[in-house]
C-alpha cells in the first residue's frame, strides 16, 4: 500500500523536496538523484534536492548532482508539498533540513536500515535490502517507471557502494539481479567502480596509510581502532574529498578484527564513531549512544572527546559481552 500511496502523492504534488543525509556516501546520493531523474522522466516534475553537508567530490560524477542545493541555499521557511528522506535511518540524520520535513504538507521515509523507526507519514523501510537505491529499484519495478541510463547510474552507484562492491554479506541475489538490470541500461560498470574507488588523491592516500598506521588493537586483537583528530586532517589536505569513507573496513579486513571503529574529533567534546563487525551485532553498541544503522555496519555520535569516547565504546563492548 505504501508504494502506491507514494505514486498517489507525487501525482498530486506541486513541489518535492529530496533529502540525503548528513555527511553523504554513494547510497543516500545515488537514491536521491536515481530518485530525481525518476521523478522527471516518469512525472514531468522536477524536484529540489538538498544536500545538509558538502558533496565529496568522488560522486560529482553522478547525473544531476548539479542540480543538488546546499542547505544553506534554500528558503527554509518554505512549505513543500512533499518532502522525500532517502537513506535517512534517522530524523536528525537530515540535519538542518529537518525544519522543511517537519513543515511539510506530506513526507516520505524511503530507506534500509533496521533501525529506523518510520517517522515519516509514509514508511517504505526494507532492512532486508542491501540498500536504499535497491529499495528503489523495486518501487521502480512495481509501478511500472522507466529507468533511464542516467538513473541507472545513480541507483547502480547506490547499491555498489552499499555492498562494498559486492562484497559485503548484505548483498543477495536480488542485489545482483537488480544491479544487472541497471547494467543492462548501456552503463559501464568499470568506469563506475573507477570513479568511485581509483580516483583518490595522494593525499587521501596517505592519510589513510597515517590512520591504519596509528591503529590500535584490544581484547586479543579482536577489536581494532583508530582515532581521527582534526590535527590529522589539517596535516592533510582533502579538497572535499571524504577522507575516512572505506578506512573502518581496512581494520575489519585484518584477520584477527572481529569490531573495528573510527572515531573522528568534531569538536572539543563531541566525537563520531563509524563501527564495522564480521558476525558482532554492533548495531545494539551504537544505538547506546543514540546511533543506529544494521548489524554489521552503524554509527554513532557520542558526547565526549576522541580519547573518552574510545573508552566508552570499550566499555560497551565488554558490558554486552560482545567481543
Amino acid at each position: 500500500m505504501s508504494i502506491e500511496q507514494l505514486d498517489f502523492s507525487i501525482k498530486n504534488s506541486k513541489n518535492i523536496l529530496l533529502v540525503s543525509h548528513i555527511n553523504p556516501d554513494g547510497d543516500t546520493l545515488g537514491s536521491m538523484c536515481g530518485f530525481y531523474s525518476l521523478i522527471k522522466d516518469n512525472y514531468k516534475k522536477n524536484c529540489d534536492m538538498a544536500a545538509v553537508s558538502d558533496i565529496p567530490v568522488t560522486y560529482s560524477f553522478l547525473p544531476y548532482i548539479d542540480k543538488a542545493k546546499n542547505i544553506n541555499d534554500i528558503d527554509t521557511s518554505r512549505e513543500y508539498d512533499l518532502v522525500i528522506n532517502l537513506d535517512i535511518a534517522d530524523i536528525g540524520r537530515c540535519a538542518d533540513a529537518k525544519i522543511l520535513f517537519e513543515k511539510a504538507k506530506k513526507t516520505i521515509n524511503i530507506d534500509h536500515h533496521e533501525t529506523n523507526i518510520g517517522y515519516a507519514d509514509i514508511n517504505i523501510i526494507q532492512p532486508d535490502a542491501a540498500a536504499t537505491a535497491e529499495v528503489l529499484v523495486e518501487i521502480s519495478e512495481k509501478l511500472g517507471l522507466k529507468i533511464s541510463k542516467e538513473t541507472a547510474t545513480c541507483l547502480y552507484v547506490g547499491i555498489m557502494t552499499d555492498t562494498g562492491c559486492f562484497r559485503f554479506s548484505n548483498t543477495t541475489q536480488k542485489t545482483m539481479e537488480y544491479a544487472g538490470k541497471m547494467i543492462s541500461s548501456g552503463l559501464n560498470p568499470a568506469e563506475i567502480y573507477q570513479k568511485c574507488y581509483e580516483s583518490n588523491s595522494k593525499n587521501l592516500v596517505l592519510f589513510q596509510s597515517y590512520c591504519v598506521n596509528k591503529a590500535q588493537f584490544s581484547n586479543d586483537d579482536k577489536i581494532a581502532y583508530t582515532i581521527i583528530y582534526k590535527k590529522d586532517f589539517e596535516k592533510f589536505r582533502n579538497d572535499g574529498e571524504d577522507f575516512t569513507e572505506g578506512l573502518t573496513e581496512k581494520l575489519r579486513a585484518i584477520k584477527t578484527t572481529e569490531i573495528a571503529f573510527v572515531v573522528k574529533e568534531l569538536s572539543a567534546n563531541l566525537s563520531k564513531v563509524s563501527m564495522r563487525s564480521r558476525q558482532v551485532n554492533i548495531a545494539q553498541i551504537c544505538s547506546s549512544f543514540g546511533g543506529g544503522g544494521h548489524k554489521l555496519a552503524a554509527g554513532a555520535v557520542i558526547k565526549a572527546n576522541p580519547d573518552n569516547a574510545v573508552k566508552l565504546i570499550l566499555e560497551e563492548i565488554k558490558s554486552k559481552n560482545l567481543c
